[in-house]
């Protein structure tokens, strides 16, 4: 009930930021103009962003299921994908996106995969976003300081700090066996909070499992060819992700500046709130967009800009995701009566 109680609070507030972002940049605003804008972007670039955030999608899949693979666990790619939506919804809605790792081991558990190699896997996922969002950042910065506000340079200052913590974090954790048990128990409280049962049990498998994670670990670190690949599928990731502003500036007749300009600019705005303990980074995205992109969209389409850039990255996989999870809860509920049923009838006989 305590789980089911903070998972709707998240969620309320999600909403709510929601709303008030909503409300901040449509207030003293000719709205019918605004939508009007949205309304006349061109389709073509509107699904070339869409088909770019489903490749960032995608590569996010391929680096999860590259890792299992590496560390002999079976997931097909269909799985692949419904593990980073899940991880998306939950990120989305949690603060400091701190509820989508812990979920994805929830659900890669479901499907017979190692809590250990789980772990390690999301574990060497988050770190090589963390070291391509805060090299990106860094990179972008050097050419493009001039677009950022003494306001702006505290954000992005707190953001790649932030974002520099949590490497240090994730590398101590992989390094780590102790740390990884902090995550195994936000794991099994997730268990306890869906009523799995016999949870005992499951609990001291998991544990057991968790003897698993040095020998993973120690294979990783010594798998530099993975890495690589890793951190480039990453690279690419991030890459599409940002090209998203550029191909929304596309839609809307523009063509003063380069994609590359554009992917460097984006690149600021995410390292600058990404670390900002807000579910979703609400309110805070539109808002570092407005100012870093001020010079780049005109006066009049800015705040249409920004509701259709973020509509595409962010809001409209929000609710492809939580169809995902939806669906992944109906069927995991369906698999666990039929499981139930069959226990019934073998106590009968």
């Amino acid at each position: 009930m305590k789980g089911k109680k903070k998972l709707f609070r998240n969620f309320t507030i999600f909403a709510l930021l929601i709303m008030l972002t909503f409300y901040i940049l449509l207030k003293d605003q000719d709205t019918k103009e605004i939508f009007s804008i949205v309304a006349s972007a061109k389709i073509e670039f509107i699904f070339i962003a869409i088909a770019c955030m489903v490749l960032y999608i995608i590569c996010e899949a391929i680096n999860i299921g590259r890792t299992l693979k590496a560390l002999e666990e079976k997931s097909t790619f269909f799985n692949n994908v419904k593990y980073a939506l899940i991880g998306f919804f939950f990120s989305a809605i949690t603060p400091a996106a701190s509820g989508g790792q812990p979920m994805q081991i929830y659900y890669m558990h479901r499907d017979n995969i190692s809590v250990a190699n789980s772990t390690l896997t999301l574990l060497i996922n988050l770190t090589s976003m963390q070291i391509i969002t805060i090299g990106f950042a860094l990179v972008s910065v050097i050419f493009n300081y001039q677009n950022l506000n003494k306001a702006l340079v505290i954000l992005f200052i707190v953001g790649i700090g932030l974002n520099l913590s949590a490497l240090t974090l994730l590398l101590i954790s992989i390094l780590s066996k102790r740390m990884s048990k902090g995550l195994v128990n936000i794991a099994i409280k997730i268990m306890k909070f869906f009523k799995i049962r016999k949870i005992e049990e499951k609990q001291e498998k998991l544990e057991k499992e968790l003897e698993k994670y040095q020998a993973s670990s120690i294979y990783i670190k010594n798998n530099r060819l993975l890495m690589l690949k890793v951190l480039f599928t990453t690279a690419i990731q991030f890459v599409l992700y940002y090209s998203i502003t550029y191909w929304t500036y596309c839609s809307l007749g523009l063509s003063e500046h380069s994609i590359l300009k554009i992917i460097a600019l984006q690149a600021l705005v995410f390292a600058s709130v990404s670390g900002i303990p807000s579910p979703g980074a609400v309110g805070v995205s539109e808002g570092a967009f407005i100012e870093i992109f001020s010079s780049v969209f005109p006066e009049t389409m800015i705040n249409s800009a920004v509701l259709l850039n973020r509509g595409i990255n962010f809001y409209l996989f929000v609710i492809i995701s939580a169809i995902v999870v939806i669906i992944s809860q109906l069927k995991e509920k369906k698999q666990e009566k039929l499981e139930s049923n069959i226990s019934d009838e073998k106590l009968e006989q």
